[in-house]
């Protein structure tokens, strides 16, 4: 499931394809949809805006195009109208006079007045959004030192979009592993400089993955693996996705585990109580 960065991207590429131009069609796939797509069709866009996983659609009439991808949703672009090449189902698309978005295989899709949005059942539990400029150092440690959250495991708290919106599965190893936190971990095992970390790591892993198109790592560590070979694959992640491979700290042997049907990398030696 894409994770807050790559809906940020997504977003970006919508914006830049669609907003602010006039809707020549759309087409909805869902019947309950239908009678929109009249509704719709000459109003310009007015934003687009991620929403935890979520992609809200702004339009000139108090109407907003609700969308998540879940697993295998994807927004794709076309500038001449026609569809692109794919096997996957089309739910939306929207055409204006020189692009065209298209959204397929997502299962949700809702069209919200303006009140309804901030009331929608997924948004209104949404924590703050560890890829939006404005989320504060100060608001995501607060969570994390939250007597709400404090003896949830780490493992599935970094999953939970009600406690930091936009962290997924690679995140969530790559956080625990730049804090130096054991994954079998809660808040309140942690010590005060761990919170720090996590707070820290959660936000400059997430915007640091927005930036570079899906990096962790850091720009140092990424020109030097590049020097020696290494495929984008190698060295996008500390953890992720590398189990058998070595620690880029310790040179130890990075780890998996499953949880939740999910899996966690981590290194014994880096993420000191593992055992």
């Amino acid at each position: 499931m894409p994770e807050g960065p790559e809906i940020w991207r997504a977003a970006d590429k919508l914006s830049d394809a669609i907003a602010g131009k006039e809707i020549e069609e759309v087409f909805f796939a869902f019947d309950e949809l239908k009678p929109f797509e009249q509704q719709l069709t000459g109003l310009k866009i007015d934003s687009i805006t991620p929403r935890g996983k979520a992609i809200v659609t702004a339009f000139g009439n108090n109407l907003n195009l609700y969308s998540h991808n879940q697993l295998y949703g994807k927004w794709m672009i076309s500038k001449n109208g026609s569809e692109p090449d794919t096997n996957r189902s089309l739910r939306v698309a929207i055409h204006t006079s020189d692009s065209s978005a298209f959204l397929y295989s997502a299962s949700e899709i809702e069209i919200l007045k303006d009140d309804e949005v901030e009331q929608h059942s997924y948004i209104k539990k949404l924590g703050p959004d560890v890829v939006h400029p404005e989320t504060t150092y100060e608001e995501v440690l607060k969570r994390y030192q939250s007597s709400t959250f404090k003896n949830r495991k780490l493992s599935t708290l970094l999953l939970d979009q009600g406690f930091l919106s936009g962290l997924g599965n690679y995140l969530r190893s790559e956080i625990l592993f730049c804090s130096g936190v054991d994954p079998e971990f809660r808040p309140k095992d942690c010590s005060e400089e761990q919170i720090e970390a996590l707070a820290e790591n959660s936000l400059e892993l997430s915007q640091r993955s927005y930036k570079t198109g899906g990096l962790t790592t850091p720009d140092d560590l990424v020109k030097a693996l590049k020097e020696e070979g290494a495929s984008r694959k190698q060295y996008r992640h500390y953890t992720y996705g590398r189990a058998g491979k070595p620690c880029y700290k310790c040179g130890k042997e990075i780890m998996v585990m499953e949880t939740g049907g999910r899996k966690i990398y981590y290194c014994k030696t880096e993420q000191k109580s593992m055992n």
